[in-house]
């Protein structure tokens, strides 16, 4: 027996520990590295485009909404097919839903859907019926709190997804962990017999990890920009190249999907918020230009639908092209809907942008009457009460609230200082700006 284990013995059978614990380790990584890759592949190729489509569906939904208003409202025929395109796509997202592998949560949905949109494309056919009455009765007792309720489980249901795809992030990064814990055990019994080497491998191995966890949590969390700090060529290196390729493609689907004015595409209420809690989180001072048309309800009750969603373009395209011209980079230019613009630009900029406005929408509103209205100056119409009377032609009011004037900027505060300006812009005669310079405490 004691001469079984000769030196040379022992030295193989070291050797052979060392290589043993060495393929123990390395096979233990790879297939972890794979499993780790695999899950990831099918949270980007699932989980993250069902939040895509309940984003679509929900734009849909309100195109759905915005146009049977106007369709209530205006009665014009030529909407009907804007309705039955958003009614189409609907359907076509909701045939995407189907192809995904949908948690039990979502066994609600296709019944709640299937609901409203039997009951569109009956809303539909009355439409074209042209039986208005019956039509606006039915939107607003049946496809409207239909409308309210899918809304509601649009987002019961992106709630818990997110609570899911949380869930499968933090089991993604405990598997990471195990991974590690163990190939660190593994590779300390071979520290004895091959120190240089097990150092080597925990070193990688924990490095790379701990940068994969960080970036499943950034990206967990939204910040899609990310950096992974691994830089081999290994399977970690691809890892973290799929990280960055999967946060970059994120991104841009959510810079896509960013809500637009369907008439004048410009960035609605949606970027308009974003873009301000920006500001303010940021604390970077900023003017907030509230524009509104004076008289536009009756112009439009005077030349029809077609002729004001032509002029709402026109101010639009004109609102840009003033600040473009004297406006900064970083300037948005934001549609609220119907009449209504806002302009986000530095404060020292503000004045010069309103009045290059007004000056330009004075010169072109010439351009959107005929002759015989143009020359009394005036339209008849009906006012609110249903009272017949004289309305002068277009004015344009901006009502300007500085951001370094108010103590505690928000959203709240911001649209409660433009109503009040916008009240009294309204009495006055003409085209006017309005700048609160006060100091605010709130």
């Amino acid at each position: 027996m004691g001469s079984y284990f000769t030196v040379t013995r022992k030295v193989a059978l070291g050797y052979l520990v060392i290589i043993t614990f060495s393929m123990l380790a390395l096979g233990y990584a790879l297939i972890s590295l794979h499993d780790h890759n695999r899950r990831t592949e099918q949270l980007v190729g699932g989980q993250f485009q069902v939040f895509t489509l309940l984003r679509d569906m929900r734009q849909n939904l309100l195109g759905q909404e915005n146009l049977e208003k106007q369709l209530v409202i205006l009665r014009d025929p030529q909407l009907l097919g804007l309705l039955e395109r958003r009614a189409a796509d609907l359907d076509n997202l909701f045939a995407d839903v189907k192809t995904f592998p949908l948690p039990v949560y979502f066994m609600s949905l296709p019944a709640r859907i299937d609901e409203y949109t039997s009951q569109t494309r009956l809303l539909i056919q009355i439409f074209a019926e042209g039986d208005w009455d019956r039509a606006a009765a039915m939107a607003s007792t049946t496809t409207a709190p239909l409308r309210s309720r899918l809304f509601a489980e649009l987002a019961d249901l992106r709630a818990q997804h997110q609570s899911a795809l949380d869930k499968g992030l933090y089991e993604l990064s405990q598997q990471s962990n195990k991974a590690y814990r163990l190939t660190l055990i593994i590779s300390l019994i071979g520290i004895i017999l091959s120190a240089p080497v097990a150092l080597t491998v925990i070193a990688s191995i924990h490095g790379s990890v701990n940068a994969l966890q960080k970036a499943t949590r950034d990206i967990a969390a939204g910040d899609f920009e990310t950096r992974i700090d691994i830089r081999s060529n290994d399977e970690f290196g691809q890892l973290a190249r799929d990280f960055a390729s999967m946060a970059h493609k994120l991104m841009e689907l959510e810079q896509l999907h960013l809500d637009a004015n369907p008439l004048t595409r410009l960035p609605g209420n949606l970027a308009i918020d974003r873009e301000l809690e920006q500001r303010i989180a940021q604390k970077l001072p900023f003017a907030h230009l509230y524009i509104d048309l004076d008289n536009f309800k009756a112009y439009g009750d005077h030349y029809g639908y077609k002729t004001g969603s032509d002029a709402i373009n026109i101010v639009g395209n004109l609102i840009q092209e003033v600040v473009e011209r004297h406006g900064g980079k970083e300037d948005l230019v934001g549609h609220i809907g119907g009449d209504d613009y806002v302009v986000l630009t530095e404060p020292y900029r503000a004045e010069e942008i309103a009045k290059a406005i007004i000056s330009t929408f004075d010169r072109h509103v010439p351009e959107l009457y005929d002759e015989k209205d143009l020359k009394a100056g005036f339209i008849l119409g009906t006012d609110r009460y249903g009272i017949k009377r004289t309305f002068p032609l277009l004015t344009m009011s901006i009502a300007i609230t500085l951001s370094e004037n108010l103590e505690h900027p928000s959203l709240l505060t911001i649209s409660h200082n433009c109503a009040r300006m916008k009240g009294h812009l309204k009495q006055l005669k003409n085209s006017n700006y309005l700048i609160d310079r006060r100091k605010q405490l709130s």
